[in-house]
């Protein structure tokens, strides 16, 4: 870490900003914030800045501390602590640490763009999903961004040091988030390598996070939980018999949000109750039995509630412009909104989703069947993965699962 004085911090701080083409009006706050600051400092004696300055500052004009803590912040207050982990970040990393891209690009170099571009073809010939790909090439792009931040020109210039000080911003993140991050570097690392950008394998020589999914406790909802839930929607709206038709599928057959995202109709076969897809992950075909809450809800919702727009896919967005969800859409916005209409606690453990295909999990597993069998049902490819759910107190899910022979009808 570089040791200066204030003021000539925060001018390299603002010529890194410019460079980055920040607008005018984000600019003028910064400078408004800095001033502030610097007068704050003198006050204190303090020619340098340090964590503990920063600190103090945001606690003396603004007050902010205890509820940062709490997770109460509002937009405006998140963006005063923004102002002191800008100078923290590029005072250890010479770099101004970008958790949010609002920008229209995040590369301008001509160079890096050419790369980057390379990548994204690189990911389709190798036949990534396209969510896959789009995290790695975005994860990339932020990395390459980095590197021109530290004049790096051409891959020439990546070093393993360079690599591990990147690793270093990413204090902050979820291990879950960090591990996801370093898989895309790794890959990005490894089309360096193969198309002859670079001779080292910085692939082999970037470290795994050890945070694998085995290692943590899945969330999972309670019977009051899930019957809150399903109360707090409103099944007489278009949207409502959607949301209701989406969560049973997710809570009754344990699909994943992107494919029940990816739903059409020619994937159910009413005639057999059963509905078989090609999962997105695993590429694996799975067929699943469809039960007649889960069926009769989806019927509902087509006949009284889809709106009068042409597409394959059976789930669409009721906001104009009408059509399906986006690939990066993980519907986590509909069970926050019911949680919030329950009152049930959103900041309790993660509850997207995945917890609702997690919860049906924990009851497969309470019935005591084989892994392998509760491993077909969520359409695992490695039975392993279904392992993770060992975990769970089966005594405390003995007494809140759901009979699954009595489904969603009276909940």
């Amino acid at each position: 870490m570089r040791h200066q004085p204030l003021a000539e911090l925060l001018k390299d701080v603002e010529q890194e900003m410019v460079k980055l083409h920040y607008n005018k009006g984000t600019l003028n706050f910064y400078r408004r914030r800095w001033k502030m600051l610097i007068e704050f400092a003198r006050e204190r004696g303090e020619t340098e800045y340090s964590e503990q300055l920063g600190l103090d500052f945001v606690e003396h004009h603004f007050g902010l501390l205890k509820k940062d803590s709490e997770r109460r912040l509002k937009t405006s207050e998140v963006q005063e602590l923004r102002v002191i982990r800008m100078i923290g970040g590029f005072q250890l990393h010479r770099t101004i640490l970008r958790r949010y891209y609002n920008h229209k690009q995040i590369l301008t170099d001509p160079y890096w763009i050419e790369i980057s571009n390379h990548f994204k073809q690189y990911c389709k010939e190798k036949d990534y999903s396209s969510v896959t790909l789009d995290h790695y090439v975005k994860q990339s792009m932020r990395f390459m961004d980095y590197l021109r931040a530290q004049g790096i020109t051409s891959c020439k210039g990546i070093t393993i040091d360079l690599i591990n000080n990147y690793i270093k911003t990413l204090a902050g993140y979820s291990y879950k988030t960090v591990e996801q991050i370093i898989c895309s570097l790794r890959a990005f690392f490894r089309f360096l390598l193969e198309t002859g950008k670079v001779t080292i394998d910085f692939a082999a020589k970037t470290p795994m996070v050890q945070a694998r999914k085995q290692t943590r406790i899945p969330s999972v909802w309670t019977k009051e939980e899930l019957q809150k839930l399903f109360d707090a929607i409103d099944r007489a709206n278009p949207k409502g018999k959607r949301d209701y038709a989406i969560i049973l599928l997710a809570c009754c057959l344990g699909m994943r949000c992107t494919d029940i995202k990816n739903l059409r109709f020619n994937n159910f076969y009413w005639e057999d109750k059963k509905l078989i897809f090609i999962q997105s992950k695993t590429k694996e075909t799975v067929s699943l039995p469809l039960p007649s809450e889960v069926g009769w809800a989806i019927i509902d919702y087509l006949k009284y509630g889809r709106p009068q727009f042409k597409s394959p896919y059976v789930f669409l967005r009721h906001l104009a412009p009408f059509g399906p969800f986006s690939e990066s859409d993980h519907l986590h916005q509909i069970i926050v909104s019911y949680m919030r209409q329950a009152h049930l606690p959103t900041l309790k453990k993660r509850r997207g989703m995945h917890s609702l295909r997690h919860t049906l999990a924990s009851m497969l597993l309470e019935k005591e069947p084989p892994l392998s069998v509760i491993s077909d049902i969520l359409g695992h490819a490695d039975p392993d993965s279904t392992k993770v759910y060992l975990k769970v107190d089966i005594g405390k899910l003995k007494e809140c699962a759901l009979d699954l022979e009595e489904g969603k009808g009276n909940v």
